[in-house]
């Protein structure tokens, strides 16, 4: 099984068609079983959708409409359209930039989504506070495992502080975790480099980080440069991982690699992807 997570940063990069195509082409090359992308967003002044791009969506419960230039929807409409089966559902979280409706999203391909859950982390509930967090999980059909896409806040923030995101989003697992493999693939905005903070935070609550027990692995570093959120927290332009996919028990990881970093494919965000090779069971 092949997991993969990317901060898309979607709409918001330069050349993003450009990006798009390779991002699909890579998802063709490698075809991950399931993918979890952050910052994945639309145009909140865009036309609506049309029902070719609605094709695969397993709904959930919100009141913002899907918008003709989703990048969740634009991709999953590539993959099909590219004879891969591709299930996928995408959680609007907050207004970013101003103009564009930004969340999370999940695209499972192969696999049917047969469960979803949904859950506020932050403080701040209010779509329109560029601060507010949710976290989204599926369940897909033959396993019972769990997948969730994850951006969390930082450690440092004094109106939403990791620890505290943190505490929620173990609270709301606690259940899952004691008969299920639990799956968090996202943007943790915590470097490995810095001790005593997010990364070591996650450790101590037992979860396994997947790129440690890689049996092949590269140097891990999901950026290069210092970018937003990061300008203040940073004084120098040392790259880091802040990019991961942590397991709730131990388990087999053949390998796991930076991709979409311009080296082995193309970049196509200020973020690099993270895929892992695990070995089922």
């Amino acid at each position: 099984m092949k997991l993969l997570t990317l901060n898309t940063h979607s709409l918001q990069e330069e050349n993003y068609e450009q990006k798009l195509n390779w991002f699909v082409e890579g998802i063709l090359q490698e075809k991950p079983d399931m993918i979890a992308l952050q910052e994945v967003n639309q145009t909140a002044a865009e036309e609506l959708a049309e029902k070719p791009l609605w094709e695969g969506q397993y709904l959930i419960p919100t009141q913002v409409p899907l918008r003709k230039d989703n990048h969740a929807a634009r991709v999953a409409y590539r993959l099909r359209q590219a004879g891969i089966p591709c299930c996928w559902v995408w959680l609007p979280v907050k207004r970013g930039y101003g103009k564009y409706d930004e969340g999370v999203a999940i695209l499972s391909l192969g696999r049917k989504i047969t469960a979803a859950d949904i859950f506020p982390i932050s403080r701040a509930n209010d779509y329109h506070n560029w601060r507010t967090r949710a976290v989204l999980g599926v369940q897909v059909e033959g396993m019972t495992d769990w997948f969730y896409t994850i951006h969390m806040g930082w450690w440092d923030d004094v109106e939403e502080p990791f620890r505290e995101q943190w505490a929620i989003l173990e609270q709301s697992l606690s259940e899952k975790r004691k008969k299920d493999t639990v799956w968090l693939m996202g943007d943790f905005n915590g470097p490995d480099s810095i001790s005593g903070e997010s990364y070591e935070h996650i450790l101590a609550h037992g979860w396994v980080d997947t790129y440690q027990k890689a049996k092949k692995k590269d140097c891990g570093l999901t950026v290069s440069h210092v970018i937003d959120g990061w300008q203040e927290r940073l004084q120098d332009k040392a790259a880091m991982r802040l990019d991961y996919i942590f397991c709730s028990c131990c388990t087999e990881v053949v390998s796991s690699r930076v991709v979409f970093n311009g080296e082995n494919e193309p970049a196509v965000s200020d973020h690099f992807g993270v895929l892992i090779d695990i070995k089922e069971k």
